[in-house]
């Protein structure tokens, strides 16, 4: 049998559908769904522009499909709806939710649907890793047990549900043993991991165990909620020869009155002190998210935002215009604003934000990082791909390398690389030797 896969959304979906993908390792992948006997799409219901994306994905997918093949629909956005799509989503065969991945072989051979009351925690589950021979993601918890006014993630993640750290090192243990030796640990809340076992500090704990694991050469963790990061976590971050001093913070405003009515948990000046204590950690490398448009947002706050991220120093910024998303606190609040605003408050950031970027990767040039080697980048034959040790696959960027002064490259492999130049929002360097 064929199977044809896609994986929208997150990180956190990824490992969830190479669970999948494990579970079905007898079946022959295919990229034309119209050769495929079974096509599962495994969706995220995050915002509106994920939802929308979700239901595109499988409407054209059906359009492709060929008789008597199974249309599989997976993950958040069928878990959140689940009702609703299975009335009107007749187009798909088999419904199921963010509980049973690992059963997603059982439901396929019995043509059924089933949403289990539990999300699904990796425990023990054989994955097969896409896109890298030398990285994996590893997923921590699921669920979050934050107020955010914005994100309906709790509604149909529940409450936090932390791994084992031994469940999480096994996991790690296993992945080594099949040549991994590069990883970005994800979940929903990373600083809060173990709180829901009343273990305050879990990263720190997790990190102690995870460089105990012979052949783990880099990790690096993302998403810290602010008010459960500390300044022990960024001290331990700090010294660790294996984590990367990556520190991926969504901050979502800088205002103290939009922080209060995101209900975000601690206000402006604490955020600040974390975010410079991260500054400050040398070859550090900083990540944040921004939410524009938020109900209550005025010209004040939208201002002082953008006076913020003009004088601040991170290296990535991602923007979102707010979604009003059912089931979440704002979706109640008053005081909405109209969608034009929010579009032009969005592209007045996506401009600074692209500048800033520039800057960014124009105070780069000059120096030698180490970075791992990807391969031929998809740019152009004539061009490898490379990525910092510190960054995050796809999301960070990458390296262009245009000339070496070594031979025999292997994808995989550290190398040191000069940066000699900016090609549009890309570096582009030299690899000058071996890590």
């Amino acid at each position: 049998m064929k199977l044809h896969i896609v994986s929208l959304g997150c990180t956190k979906n990824l490992v969830d559908t190479e669970v999948m993908l494990g579970r079905l390792k007898e079946m022959e992948l295919t990229d034309e769904p119209s050769q495929a006997d079974v096509i599962i799409v495994n969706t995220c219901g995050f915002i509106e522009a994920a939802k929308s994306e979700s239901i595109q994905t499988i409407l054209d997918l059906h359009s492709k499909r060929k008789k008597d093949s199974l249309l599989v629909m997976a993950g958040c956005l069928s878990e959140r709806y689940k009702e609703e799509l299975q009335k009107e989503l007749v187009e798909v065969d088999i419904f199921t939710g963010v509980g049973d991945y690992a059963r997603i072989d059982e439901l396929i051979a019995q043509k059924r649907s089933s949403f289990s009351p539990k999300v699904y925690l990796i425990d023990d589950e054989e994955r097969i890793v896409t896109g890298s021979n030398y990285h994996a993601y590893v997923k921590m918890s699921e669920g979050c047990n934050q107020q955010c006014s914005f994100c309906a993630i709790p509604s149909f993640k529940g409450k936090l549900q932390s791994r084992s750290i031994d469940s999480i090192a096994k996991e790690v243990e296993n992945l080594v043993a099949k040549g991994f030796k590069d990883f970005t640990f994800v979940s929903q809340d990373s600083s809060s991991y173990l709180r829901d076992q009343k273990i305050k500090d879990g990263l720190i704990h997790l990190i102690d165990r995870i460089e105990k694991i012979e052949g783990v050469q880099s990790a690096r963790i993302l998403y810290l909620y602010p008010s459960t990061t500390s300044f022990e976590l960024i001290d331990r971050i700090e010294s660790s020869p294996i984590f990367q001093n990556y520190f991926d913070m969504p901050i979502q405003h800088s205002s103290d009155r939009m922080l209060k009515l995101m209900k975000r948990g601690i206000g402006a000046e604490e955020t600040i002190e974390l975010l410079l204590r991260m500054r400050s950690v040398a070859n550090s490398f900083l990540r944040t998210t921004i939410i524009v448009g938020h109900p209550g947002e005025t010209d004040e706050d939208f201002q002082e935002m953008l006076d913020f991220l003009e004088g601040f120093d991170f290296d990535r910024i991602n923007v979102f215009a707010y979604s009003d998303e059912e089931g979440t606190k704002a979706y109640t609040m008053e005081e909405k604003l109209p969608q034009e605003v929010i579009q032009e408050r969005l592209e007045i950031l996506q401009n600074l934000l692209e500048h800033k970027q520039t800057q960014a990767l124009q105070k780069e040039i000059g120096s030698v990082v180490t970075a791992y080697l990807d391969g031929v980048s998809k740019e152009s034959e004539l061009l490898l791909s490379a990525r910092d040790i510190r960054w995050a696959p796809e999301i960070d960027g990458e390296i262009l390398v245009n000339e070496s002064e070594i031979d025999e490259l292997i994808p995989g492999e550290l190398y040191r690389i000069k940066l000699t130049e900016v090609a549009g929002d890309k570096l582009l360097g030299t690899i000058v030797d071996r890590a």
